[in-house]
C-alpha cells in the first residue's frame, strides 16, 4: 500500500523541519516565543499537512491539504528572510530546500489536478 511516507516531498520536508529546529536552536532566548516558535510551526506544518491530506480518502481533500502545505512553505520562506535581515541567519539560508519543496508540491498538485477523480482508490496510488 502506498502512503505519504513514499512521497519524496514528504521526506524532504521532514528533513527541512529537522534543519529548521537545528537552526533555531541557536537563536537568542528572547526569540523562543517569537520567530523560533513561528519558524518551527511553519516547518512542521509542511510534512504534517502532506501526511494528513494523503491519509484522507479523496483527491479533493488531498489537494486542499497540499495547498495548506504550500502556504506553510511561503510562511517559512518569509520567516527565513526576516531572520536573515535581523542578523540571526546568513542570507539565503535554507532557501534552496524551500524552493525545491515548493516546486515538488506544485508538481504534485498539478499531477493530482490532471488525473480524473476515482472513487475507491487511494488519492496517491496513481502517482507512483
Amino acid at each position: 500500500m502506498v502512503t505519504h511516507k513514499d512521497l519524496d516531498v514528504w521526506k524532504k520536508s521532514l528533513d527541512l523541519a529537522a534543519h529548521i529546529y537545528s537552526l533555531t536552536s541557536r537563536f537568542p532566548k528572547e526569540e523562543l516565543y517569537g520567530l523560533t516558535s513561528q519558524m518551527r510551526r511553519a516547518a512542521v506544518s509542511i510534512p504534517s499537512n502532506i501526511s494528513e491530506g494523503a491519509a484522507r480518502h479523496s483527491r479533493k481533500e488531498f489537494v486542499q491539504f497540499l495547498h495548506v502545505a504550500s502556504g506553510s512553505v511561503a510562511e517559512l520562506e518569509t520567516q527565513l528572510v526576516l531572520a536573515s535581515r535581523m542578523g540571526l541567519l546568513p542570507p539565503n539560508t535554507s532557501m534552496a530546500q524551500v524552493e525545491e519543496i515548493r516546486k515538488m508540491l506544485l508538481g504534485l498538485l498539478r499531477s493530482l489536478k490532471k488525473k480524473s477523480i476515482t472513487h475507491h482508490s487511494s488519492p496517491i496510488t496513481p502517482l507512483l
